[in-house]
């Protein structure tokens, strides 16, 4: 009764929120998973994990040309979702990866974090960016045949779109969603999924949610993103993984404590998350000895209601301004992306948007980050 509820519900969300696309994750198995992969092409392979640093081979601008974006996101879910308030007694918190890749390296696919969420039985979203799609091709059709996993965008190359112009973030928002529908396109001809009609229908034609680098958004960005068909997802539980001196047990230690029901845990696998995959090993036992379970971010979201603001950032508004500063320094920006990107992280529309749900007497969504 439960499952059957949240399904409903899940195809409520994707109807008013999400455009046409209804997902089916609750339904999907892994049979065809295992019919285009075998055991030993899905394991992680020791070494694949490291950032390839000067490597340039994926470098090139993914092309946009013929590319038709999604229908926008509703009013109502536009703005930075940080978490999900659950109804009483639901312990259930989505673990989310980035996959970010810049230009100029080629980023890591770690598959220690993968084989060990697969054995557990574990259900995951990976903010995955353009390039890093095109470069791991193989992997990005194995994560999107796996039913415990889903797929968000992470822009092209990790760019900071508050210091971009408006026909840069177009092709930061609109890279990854090419990249993978050309990917899914291409999995769906392979003989192991075209004998199964249903095989990819809990998977959209484009990614449905989309993450800010950085924890970095304003106006511009974020009406890109919701106007492409993306409902933006930051976190509430950020456990500092991407630092080489932060060790397992503190990884561990922020997601174990810091998580409550519905929340949105940020991690890395692309080689960035330096002791992401022996920190998982001591928190996924902890947190299901508490009584959570584990949902992908678009699961979570139809399981209560999410709390949106009209900021972006990481643990607290504007801690993550210094990124701006640095990405000035390496790029100063032209006149163009100055009057655009006001280097602030305050989405004036979704600030708009709280204000009258506020009027309206809605106490479940805060104009403020917890």
């Amino acid at each position: 009764m439960i499952a059957s509820l949240r399904l409903s519900l899940l195809t409520v969300l994707s109807a008013s929120a999400l455009g046409s696309y209804t997902p089916t994750a609750f339904a999907r198995d892994d049979a065809s998973l295992h019919a285009c992969f075998p055991a030993s092409a899905l394991a992680g392979v020791p070494g694949e994990e490291k950032v390839l640093r000067g490597n340039r081979t994926f470098d090139a601008p993914i092309k946009l040309k013929g590319f038709q974006q999604a229908a926008p996101v509703a009013d109502a879910m536009r703005g930075s979702i940080r978490r999900v308030n659950l109804p009483k007694g639901e312990k259930v918190i989505a673990l989310t990866f980035d996959l970010c890749e810049q230009r100029g390296e080629v980023a890591g696919y770690d598959g220690r974090i993968f084989d060990y969420l697969r054995q557990q039985g574990v259900k995951a979203t990976f903010f995955a960016g353009g390039k890093w799609i095109v470069s791991h091709r193989a992997r990005i059709e194995q994560l999107m045949a796996d039913p415990l996993f889903e797929i968000g965008n992470h822009t092209e190359t990790h760019a900071n779109l508050r210091l971009l112009s408006p026909e840069a973030i177009r092709q930061q928002v609109l890279a990854p969603q090419k990249a993978f529908e050309d990917a899914r396109a291409d999995l769906a001809s392979k003989q192991c999924v075209a004998t199964s009609p249903d095989a990819l229908s809990g998977v959209p034609d484009q990614p449905k949610i989309f993450r800010f680098p950085y924890g970095t958004c304003n106006d511009a960005s974020m009406k890109a993103v919701n106007d492409a068909g993306m409902l933006a997802i930051q976190w509430d539980v950020s456990t500092g993984d991407p630092d080489p001196h932060e060790s397992a047990e503190r990884i561990a230690a922020a997601m174990v404590n810091e998580a409550k029901p519905g929340s949105i845990i940020v991690n890395h696998a692309n080689g960035r998350g330096w002791h992401t995959p022996e920190a998982l090993r001591i928190a996924i036992p902890k947190l299901k000895a508490k009584g959570y379970t584990f949902a992908t971010v678009t699961e979570l979201l139809a399981m209560g209601k999410p709390v949106i603001t009209a900021e972006c950032y990481d643990r607290k508004p504007g801690d993550v301004n210094r990124y701006d500063f640095l990405g000035a320094l390496q790029h100063p920006l032209s006149a163009a992306s100055k009057s655009s990107a006001t280097l602030t992280s305050t989405s004036a529309g979704a600030k708009e948007a709280l204000k009258k749900k506020h009027k309206a007497g809605d106490p479940a969504t805060p104009s403020t980050g917890q």
